[in-house]
C-alpha cells in the first residue's frame, strides 16, 4: 500500500462492535483478555475507541480513552496482520495519540503499556518509560484467608470508588461500576475497624482468571487478597501484573513461586502521575490503565 494509499484510509470512532472486533483479535494475538472485558471498556469512555477502514473492511484500530479529560490512556493497539509493514501501524497510532490529545484538558497525560518491542517506537512518539510491569502466572488453589477479606457488595461502591481514585490517580466511576460486576467475576476487599483497606478483582480471561486492580495499603493486605484470589481459582491460571517499582509486589510473587510471563513498560506522553506505587500490587487492565 502506497503512502497515498495509506493516507487515503478512513480513521473513524468504533461502535461496541467495533470494540469487541478488536478484543477478537487481541485474543487471537494471544493477549489473554476477557470475554467480558469489551462492556466495562465501553462505559470507561464510549468516545474512546477508533478504527482504521481500508473500504469498509476494518484493519486496525485502538483505544483513546479519556478519563474526564484528566488523564489519558492508549491501548489495544493492533493492525491485522495482512496489513502489517507498510506504514500503516505508525499513522494509525500518531492519529490516535493526537486525538487523545485533542480530548484532553491543558497539560494533562497520557498513559500506555507498551511492550519491549515496541518501546523505542513510543519514545520516538514522545511517551518516556516510568516502571516495567511484569505478568506472573500462578496456578490457584484452596488456601486459608483472612477473616477481614469479603466479597464485594452493593454498599461497598463508595469506599472501593474512592480508593481506587487514591491508587489509579483519577476517578473511573462508569468503569468501576461495570468492571466490579462483570460475570464470572469476583472483587474481595480487605477491611478492619478502620474502613477498606484493600481491594482486588478476579475476573475470567480466555484463559483462567486474571487479577486486576489489585491494591493494598501493606503487604499482609496485598497478600491476603491474593491469596482469596487463589483459593477463588482452583487448578486455574491465575494472572497478575506487577509494578516493578514496588518490590513489596514483587516480593508477593516470588513468595508464590508465581512463573513470570512477559513484561511491558508503563510510558507516559507528559508529567508522571503521582501515584502511590507502594499500594499497587496490580494493575487493572493493559488495555486501560
Amino acid at each position: 500500500m502506497t503512502k497515498d494509499q495509506i493516507q487515503e484510509l478512513r480513521f473513524q470512532p468504533l461502535g461496541r462492535d467495533g470494540l469487541k472486533t478488536l478484543v477478537k483479535w487481541a485474543e487471537g494475538e494471544g493477549w489473554n483478555p476477557g470475554p467480558y472485558d469489551a462492556e466495562a471498556f465501553w462505559e470507561a469512555d464510549p468516545n474512546g475507541f477508533y478504527g482504521c477502514f481500508h473500504g469498509d473492511e476494518l484493519i486496525g484500530g485502538g483505544s483513546i480513552v479519556s478519563y474526564d479529560g484528566n488523564f489519558g490512556f492508549m491501548g489495544f493497539f493492533i493492525v491485522r496482520p495482512e496489513y502489517r509493514g507498510n506504514g500503516i501501524g505508525r499513522t494509525l497510532w500518531y492519529r490516535r495519540r493526537d486525538l487523545l490529545l485533542s480530548r484532553l484538558k491543558p497539560g494533562a497525560a497520557i498513559g500506555m503499556d507498551g511492550v519491549l518491542a515496541m518501546q523505542s517506537f513510543y519514545q520516538q512518539g514522545g511517551f518516556h518509560i516510568a516502571f516495567r510491569d511484569e505478568r506472573y502466572e500462578r496456578i490457584g488453589e484452596q488456601l486459608d484467608t483472612d477473616a477481614r477479606v469479603s466479597l464485594f457488595q452493593e454498599g461497598d461502591l463508595n469506599e472501593i470508588l474512592e480508593y481506587d481514585r487514591v491508587c489509579f490517580g483519577f476517578p473511573r466511576e462508569r468503569f468501576l461500576k461495570s468492571w466490579l460486576n462483570l460475570p464470572e467475576s469476583r472483587t474481595f476487599i480487605w477491611r478492619d475497624d478502620n474502613g477498606l483497606r484493600g481491594v482486588a478483582t478476579l475476573r475470567k480471561a480466555t484463559t483462567g482468571f486474571k487479577i486486576g486492580p489489585l491494591f493494598a495499603d501493606n503487604a499482609g493486605i496485598a497478600e491476603a487478597l491474593y491469596r482469596a484470589c487463589l483459593n477463588a481459582a482452583p487448578g486455574e491460571p491465575v494472572y497478575l501484573d506487577i509494578p516493578v517499582s514496588n518490590p513489596a509486589a514483587v516480593n508477593l510473587v516470588r513468595k508464590y513461586d508465581a512463573r513470570y510471563v512477559f513484561e511491558c513498560a508503563r510510558m507516559y506522553y507528559g508529567n508522571v502521575p503521582d501515584l502511590p506505587v507502594e499500594r499497587i500490587y496490580g494493575i487493572t487492565t493493559f488495555e486501560l490503565g
